[in-house]
């Protein structure tokens, strides 16, 4: 075979690596029924073979020309194994298990489906974005701790969130997010875990990205400290394109903020014209933090506060301190030097503070929204079951504007509502969720990405 010196795949298949003669490329379980996707092996007849898992023999339950089947009249809650098949030609067996779904499955991954287990087992880092040309994107990767996390899927929506479909595989590329500039889509990710911090260009909407560029060498291992990052806001600011990261690893007890910033006019595929802060530590004696040990900050978001000062505000540990939760931190930006250190500001009340989260100001009424893994009770300051819009008017003091998933009836060691990126339009926001649910893995462990509308949000 040629080599291949693109980052793009549609879909990556490792050497060795079972990915089947036919790629089931999407998956989306509903209550007694499940949806899924694959990619055409030419105009051919397809049969759809199915089982209760691991009860007695595969059965054909349909066929099609098309590349899309829907598999109904199942029982709820309950497991099963298909695979599709094309004369000696047949897709990997893959799991799914039927429940009832939130909002609109983009994507599902049965946590003991092992189809990209190369990279990991449950799905994370959702990011959103609005194409110029006015369809959706939306992306998300593959991880499980110890393994290597290094596969990203991308999946469009030509109607506005309520279908998806199946785009393109980057590889290596994780914790990255989708942005828009000057009428062109971008990718900002890290190679792997901790690893080399990467910027690619797509000029088909996602279907295929150039060569990416490495922007900054991280450690590549979760046991040194490396590159950190999150699928955050992208700020214009002054002329010039923001982005926060860190420094560090959990393994090293610290994830030290930084600021990576471009000229907007400059080429964002040369790692030159970047510049990067040096990291900054957490320190216990800043005033206004909590009282005892903390690993600090990690995941922060970008925010030009009500004077016009550009600031880094975000998530703080705060599991074994005084109060044990409700404080996030702010760092402000020096927009003249853009090789400075974030200069620690202050601590603001914030009760979603162990968990990423996003902040976007609304340029028609000047509030500030996020939208939040809401802690409602110290005891409850590590679960993740209950998803809350919140809104501030001076980015100090925040208040709920309503609680948008109330599963704190649930198990929480088994729900979970996380990490989501989120757009206001028009009327309207509409945000990606890292979504745990119907049996996954953990509450931490996703099994689903779920696309979500909030209309009219700001009568709510």
């Amino acid at each position: 075979m040629k080599g291949y010196n693109k980052w793009s795949f549609a879909p990556y298949k490792p050497f060795l690596f079972n990915t089947g003669d036919i790629y089931i490329c999407r998956l989306a379980p509903d209550e007694n029924s499940f949806h899924f996707e694959w990619l055409s092996i030419g105009d051919v007849e397809y049969k759809i073979y199915l089982r209760i898992r691991n009860e007695g023999e595969f059965k054909i339950v349909g066929t099609t020309k098309n590349t899309y089947f829907d598999v109904t009249d199942l029982m709820e809650e309950s497991d099963y194994e298909f695979y599709v098949a094309s004369g000696d030609k047949k897709s990997r067996i893959r799991l799914v298990r039927t429940g009832e779904p939130v909002g609109v499955v983009v994507n599902y991954l049965h946590p003991d489906d092992d189809v990209y287990s190369f990279s990991g087992n449950y799905l994370c880092s959702p990011s959103l974005v609005r194409h110029p040309d006015g369809y959706l994107l939306a992306s998300m990767d593959l991880f499980t701790g110890g393994l290597p996390q290094n596969l990203t899927l991308i999946f469009r929506s030509d109607d506005n969130g309520k279908s998806w479909h199946y785009v393109s595989e980057l590889f290596p590329c994780y914790w990255g997010k989708l942005f828009i500039h000057k009428g062109l889509l971008y990718m900002l990710s890290v190679s792997t875990e901790y690893g080399d911090l990467l910027i690619g260009c797509s000029h088909d909407g996602g279907k295929t990205f150039d060569t990416p560029t490495v922007l900054f060498r991280g450690s590549c291992s979760n046991r040194k400290a490396g590159v950190h990052k999150n699928p955050e806001n992208i700020v214009h600011y002054n002329g010039r394109i923001y982005e926060t990261l860190e420094w560090g690893a959990w393994s090293v007890g610290y994830h030290a903020p930084m600021i990576m910033s471009c000229s907007e006019d400059d080429d964002l595929m040369v790692a030159e014209n970047w510049h990067f802060s040096e990291p900054v530590k957490y320190n216990p004696d800043w005033p206004g933090t909590a009282t005892g040990p903390s690993s600090g900050n990690i995941e922060g978001t970008l925010v030009v506060f009500p004077g016009g000062d550009l600031y880094n505000v975000m998530r703080y540990d705060m599991s074994q301190t005084v109060p044990p939760y409700g404080l996030v931190l702010a760092y402000k930006v020096n927009t003249e030097d853009p090789d400075a250190q974030l200069e620690y500001s202050h601590s603001i009340k914030f009760p979603g503070n162990h968990s990423k989260f996003m902040i976007k100001k609304d340029e028609k009424t000047g509030k500030y929204y996020s939208i939040v893994t809401r802690i409602s009770a110290p005891q409850h300051a590590h679960h993740r079951n209950l998803l809350s819009l919140m809104s501030s008017d001076d980015m100090e003091n925040w208040i709920v504007v309503c609680d948008l998933f109330d599963r704190r009836d649930e198990d929480p060691q088994y729900t979970g509502f996380q990490y989501v990126d989120f757009e206001i339009e028009g009327d309207d926001i509409i945000y990606l969720c890292r979504t745990a649910i119907n049996k996954p893995h953990s509450f931490h462990d996703s099994n689903y990405s779920t696309f979500h509308r909030i209309e009219n949000f700001r009568a709510l």
